[in-house]
């Protein structure tokens, strides 16, 4: 195998320009306006996106609203038993949810995270699981209609093992993003699982930029590049395939695919810093098509619109809402929290935020993001 490292490319060639380009805004996302209690639900609302776009990639057709609703129930009753599909995409949600739990700047990416991260991948489905989750392949394996030959499984831990230390290696850190896309191509490469290594694979990537520092700088944390290989499936399998050859030329073309890509997400992504038009072009009107659509009604939806203007509420905040006393007041904020509209700030506290995710706003939320040009398109069929 050819040994991973970073390919030659010229000053003046489309990925060097993008990579100035990405380190350019780098620099100019680490302020914003939007309150970090409104970016942590940001977060989460990308995140179920994100899931729901990986397993699109590999053939689930779950709806973005039975996968929400799948989240709710999974909330309410971690014992429930949904679909394949839906299951799919919710060992997906934990699988990120371990990332952010374990991995921080400059934690390196080991053997055990990632055989981890394919365990809660794979665990339990049936469709899409795998006979021995967390485990490396023992068997070889072949992918219909790619002329790729992946590695024998006795080389498996060997290649896995120089891939890790290529992404824990030290680098400057404006070659940190083509990083993050040499080592997505060269773990499919090597497919080191009987099955779920392109889920795994875009976990990992994730991992990789958390490692990295991208999710401790806020305007970040959104940024997936599971978005751009949903901008357009087929071409994302292409340039794969393309770089399988490992020549030179054809890892530049696909870096410069994956970068070009988080740089346009990028630029999107500096919107959601400014508080303005978070509240305005995604939160006030997801409220009111949630409240058109009978979703929640005129009394919530007044509440969740004080909310997204100003993050927190009391109880003696919405009193001009829910009129007459304090046990009626009470009443209308407990059904709040039993749907999921809102939820308390930290256990214990009578201070309130919304929620956009899972619960009745989500579907409404993500409509908005889409209709502001978030949304690649393997998720927009939900909205035809």
């Amino acid at each position: 195998m050819q040994p991973i490292s970073f390919p030659e490319f010229s000053f003046n060639s489309p990925l060097a320009k993008v990579v100035i380009e990405l380190e350019r805004l780098r620099g100019d996302l680490g302020a914003g306006t939007t309150d970090q209690i409104v970016f942590s639900q940001l977060k989460s609302v990308f995140q179920l996106m994100t899931s729901i776009m990986s397993a699109r990639i590999e053939g689930n057709r779950t709806s973005i609203v039975d996968a929400v609703e799948g989240a709710a129930r999974a909330q309410v009753n971690p014992h429930a038993n949904p679909s394949d599909g839906v299951q799919e995409i919710l060992l997906l949600q934990k699988a990120a949810a371990f990332i952010d739990e374990v991995v921080s700047p400059g934690t390196p990416i080991t053997h055990s995270l990632v055989r981890e991260l394919h365990r809660i991948a794979v665990s339990g489905l049936v469709r899409e699981g795998d006979r021995t989750p967390g485990a490396y392949r023992t068997t070889e394996v072949s992918i219909g209609g790619s002329r790729h030959v992946h590695p024998l499984p006795g080389s498996v831990q060997a290649d896995m093992s120089e891939l890790l230390d290529f992404i824990n290696a030290e680098a400057e850190q404006s070659y940190d993003l083509l990083k993050v896309a040499i080592a997505h191509h060269r773990f499919v490469w090597i497919h080191p699982f009987g099955n779920g290594n392109g889920r795994v694979g875009r976990l990992l990537t994730y991992a990789v930029m958390v490692s990295q520092g991208f999710s401790t700088t806020t305007n970040y944390r959104a940024l997936n590049p599971t978005a751009v290989f949903g901008a357009d499936r087929t071409n994302y399998y292409r340039m794969l395939e393309r770089a399988d050859s490992l020549e030179t030329g054809a890892i530049v073309d696909w870096c410069t695919y994956l970068l070009e890509g988080l740089r346009d997400d990028l630029e999107k992504l500096k919107q959601l810093g400014d508080r303005k038009f978070v509240t305005e072009r995604l939160l006030l009107p997801a409220i009111t098509k949630a409240t058109r659509s009978g979703a929640i009604d005129v009394q919530q939806s007044e509440v969740l619109g004080l909310l997204a203007r100003q993050t927190e509420i009391k109880p003696q905040d919405i009193q001009h809402i829910f009129v007459g006393s304090a046990a009626r007041r009470s009443q209308g904020i407990r059904k709040m929290l039993d749907q999921r509209l809102i939820e308390p700030i930290a256990d214990g506290k009578r201070s309130y935020r919304l929620v956009m995710v899972p619960g009745p706003l989500t579907s409404f939320v993500i409509r908005q993001l889409d209709d502001r040009g978030f949304l690649p398109s393997i998720l927009r069929d939900d909205f035809a």
